[in-house]
């Protein structure tokens, strides 16, 4: 396994599949920009080409060839990017940036965060106060909780390694190509690296490495022939 240490931006994501890339590249840690995402959307939303993206009201941005289903609710500020569906009874509350080709699936709740391109949040999700990167996955009815039960601040737990956030509302950091399994629950300040996998059911907290497995009891282990 890696040794302890906290995973940084580049270290995540691509950011060539987001229109968050000039913003996120502002900060080092991911969670740094959780802050700023409402404004960074209402910056960046009249920016967008009125021939690509239709403004559907205040502070909300379609693409045209996204579809979304007339049972689906766009709160502001939001961006759905091309290709995106936002399925029936989908409840985008606001300071959303879909990407590209991304799923918003039944009765899934978006709040406060970053969906790369390929993101598929597509059955029963809650994601608040996230950034989910390329092609990340998340099983139906999992979900990331963003306040701690003792509404404390939250810290970043690697190993013997403890990063203050100095932020109340924090769920995940999802890299790229992240499985996260049906019904699992990623705690407030989980952050999973790239191309790793989570068992379903499970109760996942800290940080995941890169290239590996968490499985239901916690135990994690090195993906073999990646």
């Amino acid at each position: 396994m890696e040794e302890d240490r906290m995973y940084t931006i580049n270290d995540l994501y691509d950011l060539e599949h987001t229109l968050a890339a000039d913003y996120l590249r502002q900060f080092t840690y991911p969670w740094e920009a959780l802050k700023g995402i409402k404004e960074m959307i209402l910056a960046l939303g009249p920016t967008l080409d009125p021939a690509e993206y239709e403004q559907r009201s205040e502070g909300v941005w379609v693409h045209r060839t996204a579809k979304v289903f007339p049972s689906a609710y766009l709160g502001a500020p939001c961006i759905i990017g091309p290709n995106t569906e936002v399925r029936h009874c989908a409840f985008i509350r606001g300071s959303a940036l879909v990407g590209a080709d991304c799923v918003v699936g039944n009765s899934v709740e978006l709040k406060n965060v970053i969906l790369f391109d390929h993101v598929q949040t597509p059955h029963y999700n809650y994601v608040g106060d996230s950034i989910l990167g390329y092609y990340s996955h998340m099983g139906a009815g999992s979900i990331t909780s963003n306040v701690k039960s003792d509404k404390k601040l939250v810290v970043v737990h690697n190993g013997t390694e403890q990063m203050e956030t100095g932020i109340k509302k924090f769920g995940a950091m999802l890299g790229d190509y992240v499985e996260v399994g049906c019904n699992a629950v990623c705690n407030p300040g989980t952050v999973i690296g790239r191309h790793s996998n989570v068992y379903p059911t499970s109760c996942v907290r800290g940080v995941v490495p890169a290239n590996s497995i968490w499985k239901d009891n916690g135990t994690v282990v090195t993906k073999e022939n990646v």
